[in-house]
């Protein structure tokens, strides 16, 4: 083969090599409205407000006959949302693994969650219990989704390039939340003028991300390519009618031969926790116990989703100066003093929240798309299926956690503030141990080039 034919391959590679990774960026795009609109702003005060609504005397709820307080209700459906998908993700990740189809995989978990989102425009009166349902739904069908689209990263990025395209997804996402965040206000705020109620908005607001999630979707379903299954060569010794269960734990006991990529993956599901609960339950902290308009969070999240895309790509400068683990240290730290200054934040005073939503902005999605890239560099040649899914496994399957002591802190004080507060031991656990993983020799452990900044 002349130099000439080898140039023109690699140039059609690289061609399709970035063909591939735009569509990927748009998965998030799609998808990252639910996490801002619903899960983010809107559902968090709503549907808390219908389970009120539903509360005996005494203000709690009675799910199945469990007596709930109302306020604890949405972080408790969250909760179970995360322990439903960590039950389904091992059967969906080994299915993957084993046929190489992650696509036809990653549109039915996609729709299943647009569908959820959209039906959430008959979230009305007191119907709380279908409330939870959809979101329990919703929640569990994005995890499944993103474990698959997160395992396409090491197939459409060389390891030169992750630490950027991982952080454009996560700019891509952010900007889309923005974008129809701005709709959103503008429907909220001026309800009477388009002759609605506002519960009508904010259940439009609900509907309309899950038909964004569910149109968007269609751009990575035609670029991405499904590649052959990694699952039938590597040499793990699993065959392919194993289930998924077993299909995991043959995982886990692959991992085990790699112990510093095990000890990334503990470090990432203490602080990543956290960082799922604060963005879960900001809203619910603003409203509840900072006494702040729905306007107002509004505006708050959207400051932070148009600061997060500039955050997302200038932490991905500062991994490429300083490396990835430092920059997400960093970030853990900033994380910690910004749920500090949270705690003593005045009630009714907006100014001290956008501050804060501010801080939140500048670090949030970059602690996310870097430890998404890193991890990359940690999973062995052949198997990025697998410990993709392990990945998000650890990402979802600790994630009840943070809910968990937010809503159980506030049932026992009755105080948002102290149930705010509690999310701080999974920053500082999460920096201890992350400081610990000596990196570098964890990617050459894992059979991988070592990158000159890491």
């Amino acid at each position: 083969m002349d130099i000439d034919t080898v140039r023109t391959t690699a140039s059609e590679e690289a061609a399709g090599r970035r063909r591939e990774q735009r569509g990927w960026y748009f998965y998030d795009w799609a998808c990252s409205v639910y996490s801002t609109s619903v899960l983010t702003v809107f559902l968090g005060p709503y549907l808390t407000s219908v389970a009120e609504r539903a509360a005996d005397a005494d203000g709690y709820v009675h799910p199945l006959g469990i007596p709930v307080r109302a306020g604890s209700f949405f972080p408790y459906a969250v909760s179970l949302s995360v322990v439903v998908a960590v039950l389904v993700m091992p059967l969906v990740g080994a299915a993957a693994d084993r046929s190489g189809r992650k696509k036809p995989l990653l549109g039915a978990a996609a729709y299943t969650g647009a569908a959820a989102t959209t039906a959430m425009f008959f979230l009305g009166g007191d119907r709380y219990l279908l409330g939870g349902a959809l979101l329990i739904v919703a929640n569990a069908a994005q995890s499944v989704a993103m474990m698959l689209y997160n395992s396409y990263l090491p197939q459409i990025a060389p390891p030169e390039e992750r630490d950027a395209v991982s952080s454009r997804g996560w700019a891509f996402g952010y900007a889309a939340g923005s974008l129809v965040l701005v709709a959103d206000l503008v429907l909220y705020l001026a309800h009477d003028s388009f002759g609605v109620s506002e519960s009508a908005a904010v259940r439009i607001c609900l509907a309309s991300a899950g038909l964004w999630w569910g149109g968007f979707t269609l751009v990575p379903l035609l670029r991405l390519r499904d590649r052959p299954s990694a699952a039938r060569t590597a040499d793990s010794g699993t065959p392919r009618t194993v289930p998924g269960l077993r299909q995991l734990a043959a995982t886990v006991r692959d991992m085990r031969r790699h112990p510093l990529t095990l000890a990334f993956l503990l470090a990432y599901l203490v602080y990543n926790d956290g960082i799922q609960t604060v963005i879960s339950q900001a809203s619910v902290y603003g409203s509840q116990e900072l006494g702040l308009g729905q306007s107002t969070l509004i505006g708050a999240v959207l400051l932070v989703q148009v600061l997060a895309v500039a955050g997302a790509l200038g932490m991905g400068r500062l991994a490429r100066a300083y490396g990835a683990k430092r920059t997400i240290l960093g970030s853990l730290a900033a994380w910690t003093l910004t749920l500090g200054a949270g705690y003593f934040l005045p009630a009714g005073a907006p100014v001290g929240f956008f501050l804060l939503a501010a801080a939140i902005g500048l670090v949030l999605g970059g602690s996310q798309a870097l430890s998404r890239s890193l991890f990359s560099h940690l999973v062995p040649p052949g198997k990025e299926a697998e410990y993709f899914s392990a990945y998000e496994m650890s990402d979802r399957g600790m994630s009840w956690l943070g809910p968990l002591l937010f809503g159980v802190t506030y049932q026992l004080t009755g105080s948002y503030r102290d149930a705010i507060i509690s999310l701080v031991v999974f920053f500082v656990v999460g920096f201890a141990l992350l400081a610990r993983v000596p990196v570098r020799r964890a990617i050459g452990d894992a059979g991988n080039p070592v990158p000159e900044r890491i």
